[in-house]
């Protein structure tokens, strides 16, 4: 006697089962009770179920999505062909009348072979898409909640890739997760119990003390790694979990181990929905529903356990020990091949649907149980975090609040999480010291007590023109810093955990301790080994400035890596952008020789100040001479003529201007020096605090290049 395979879905009903239902979840209780008694018969006929625990609870949500449909434009300017214009765009549809449903309690896995749409879809469901790209309806309870705030609240979005701090615990990892996800009135304590039992469910318990780690750092495995990546987006324990190829990279027992974390945080009482690349026997014992897509179709939707009977019933039986996923996946593209495509598939789906559930997608997309809020409520009530809201603050999609902590509170914590892994990476500051270091004995050393000669104070010249643009160079380690980093904020804000305004702040106000050492390290080396001017008030300024150019050229290149997120590129444009700088600051074309097209980029040039600056503390005395004497004919034609000749053209010069002129008198001082090279607008302190202000003016910058040019959503 065959046995109807009839497809279990989200139900809702509340008290004693109908038949109906009794057959629906037969399949699924008697896998249960496989498991559970160990003499089971295998025969169906005489499989014994027990009533009482066919008593199904009622769902308190339902995800349903109807009739999804994405497509994307790419233009075709490199399309030479006759039959097209030049300009002709190609649309490719990656989502087509695609519907299903997810429950509570369960697990959704999205299968198909690469290109099928799987990402597509998961990224509709989490609201990653952006809304007028995307056709259909996603209702969780019936109401549509997609590009709510509020689904960001109750949800949470794993990304593919692990995206962590290296030198961070694990613990330490998902306590930061807390800070961000649940309030601050949260007492400590509270925080602290919810990881330690996200780290028992996450089966990390042996691993919660140790780092992430890196490729020049051991840490976790990579299974545990994973896990820790679903840790911090579980931590506020959500109603639904949207999973991209979770486990994706892994092997079979760290794949399994995975998927079975997510089992639990589906029985937890959340919506599972999950991408994943053929899954293994005992990972499909784990699976719910399964949707396939081809094309961005959807070929086959149920449960795994009626997967051979739907596939008997087109023709292809599942060969005896043959893996039903893989089965299904191989045979896809074969009839993909075929005269009908994939429209076989789908119309076959759709009349398979509707002949054994009796019941269209369509008709099942509006659940008839708990409203949204009534879920909410309860879900709540029964211990959900919710990210620390009440149900009565999450009753309106209008009224959810969009951060669950107030700005400073975040700007705290992120530059908390900042600092105590860059202290755990002690290399990174000290070689940053060390080529401080190199650098400036090198200067020191080609630079050695420069004297008051004109030859000395065009090397000081010199010297001046190579040390400011180096303190912007010596800061392009920050490149791939942020933009590995990069990845983690795009993660971080795409559920709201923390405002891109607190992430820059916290980002620039760890960025100036950092900068203290190497600021003091060549500023001492360099002033007293080349012999500037000043003393101890002339090096304080000195330092003073030689620290703001770091923090500038700091800006600088974390605002280039914010606006250009490929780390090569980032050094191009960087390097680029530095020496234009360069050029155009008055070293090598004084102010009034630039050209008035150009001169706008001087007076922006952030160069252009520190430099103008430290010719300023090392030039502005009127009392320090450069050229006395026979001095004015060094660098000339007549500089190779003997002493006595120098003396008696000196004489001759002297009676022609009517001036007496010896060999002690002083023909340029430093502030003639300063109008040689047009710097005469600005005081010293005015470049310094001009030099800060353009520092805090390219943060300004990465933080728009942050909020406008850092994408979350496919457009």
């Amino acid at each position: 006697m065959q046995r109807a395979l009839e497809e279990p879905h989200c139900t809702i009903s509340v008290g004693s089962p109908t038949l109906v239902e009794l057959l629906t979840d037969c399949d699924s209780f008697r896998k249960e009770d496989s498991s559970s008694v160990p003499n089971r018969s295998d025969d169906p006929a005489h499989s014994i179920i027990h009533v009482e625990a066919l008593h199904v609870k009622p769902v308190r949500f339902v995800l349903a999505f109807n009739n999804l449909e994405y497509k994307v434009t790419s233009p075709r300017w490199f399309d030479f062909s006759r039959r097209r214009p030049r300009s002709s765009n190609t649309v490719k549809t990656l989502l087509d009348d695609v519907s299903g449903e997810a429950c509570d309690g369960n697990i959704l896995a999205v299968l198909g072979a690469s290109g099928a749409g799987k990402s597509t879809l998961i990224d509709a469901l989490a609201g990653r898409v952006a809304k007028e790209s995307l056709r259909g309806s996603v209702t969780l309870n019936g109401e549509n909640v997609l590009q709510s705030q509020l689904l960001k609240v109750i949800s949470a979005y794993v990304m593919q890739d692990d995206l962590l701090f290296p030198m961070l615990t694990v613990k330490e990892t998902l306590m930061f997760a807390s800070e961000f996800r649940l309030p601050r009135s949260f007492p400590k304590s509270k925080k602290m119990e919810r990881v330690q039992a996200v780290i028992d469910q996450l089966g990390l318990r042996n691993a919660e003390d140790t780092v992430i780690g890196d490729e020049g750092h051991r840490g976790v495995s990579g299974g545990e790694r994973r896990r820790v990546s679903i840790g911090i987006d579980i931590i506020h324990d959500p109603i639904v979990l949207f999973l991209d190829e979770p486990t994706s990279g892994l092997d079979s027992t760290s794949a399994f181990m995975v998927v079975k974390v997510l089992k639990r945080i589906a029985q937890s009482g959340s919506i599972v929905v999950m991408s994943i690349h053929q899954p293994s026997t005992r990972i499909i014992e784990l699976l719910d529903r399964l949707i396939i897509l081809s094309q961005g179709k959807n070929v086959f939707s149920g449960s795994p356990a009626s997967l051979p009977h739907f596939l008997s019933k087109l023709g292809h039986t599942i060969p005896e020990k043959e893996n039903i996923i893989e089965f299904a996946l191989d045979l896809v593209p074969k009839l993909e091949g075929s005269t009908e495509g994939t429209r076989e598939l789908v119309e076959f789906n759709e009349k398979w649907q509707l002949d054994n559930l009796g019941l269209s997608q369509s008709a099942r997309a509006t659940p008839q149980g708990l409203s949204l809020k009534e879920a909410i409520i309860e879900s709540v009530s029964r211990g959900k975090l919710v990210s620390g809201s009440s149900g009565a603050n999450l009753t309106s999609t209008e009224t959810v609040s969009s951060y669950t902590n107030p700005s400073l509170f975040e700007t705290f914590i992120l530059a908390k999480r900042y600092m105590k892994n860059w202290i755990r990476m002690p290399e990174l500051l000290g070689t940053r010291i060390a080529i401080v270091m190199v650098t400036a004995f090198l200067l020191a050393t080609v630079y050695w007590k420069l004297d008051n000669t004109p030859k000395g104070a065009q090397e000081r010249l010199t010297f001046f023109a190579f040390i400011v643009p180096t303190t912007f160079y010596l800061c392009l380690d920050n490149v791939p810093v942020f933009i590995q980093e990069r990845y983690i904020f795009l993660r971080e804000t795409t559920r709201n955990a923390y405002r891109t305004s607190s992430y820059v702040m916290s980002h620039s106000l760890v960025s100036l301790p950092q900068l203290i050492a190497p600021s003091l390290v060549f500023s001492s080396i360099t002033f007293w080994t080349v012999g500037l001017r000043g003393g101890l008030e002339g090096f304080v300024f000195y330092c003073l400035i030689i620290y703001a150019s770091f923090w500038s050229g700091s800006s600088v290149v974390t605002f280039i890596s914010g606006l250009v997120p490929h780390i090569m590129l980032s050094y191009m444009v960087t390097i680029a952008y530095v020496a234009y700088c360069l050029l155009l600051s008055g070293f090598y074309v004084v102010r009034d020789r630039i050209p008035s097209y150009w001169i706008w980029f001087h007076y922006i040039s952030p160069v252009k100040y520190p430099y103008e600056a430290v010719l300023i503390n090392e030039f502005d005395d009127p009392s320090r001479c450069f050229v006395k004497g026979v001095q004015v004919f060094d660098g000339t034609l007549l500089g190779g003529v003997s002493d006595v000749k120098k003396v008696e053209l000196l004489e001759t010069l002297s009676t022609s201007l009517s001036r007496r002129i010896t060999q002690s008198t002083c023909l340029k001082t430093g502030y003639d020096l300063l109008t040689q090279q047009g710097i005469t607008q600005l005081s010293k302190w005015d470049c310094l605090w001009i030099t800060l202000a353009s520092g805090l003016f390219f943060r300004i910058l990465f933080y728009f290049a942050l909020l406008f040019g850092s994408k979350n959503k496919r457009t």
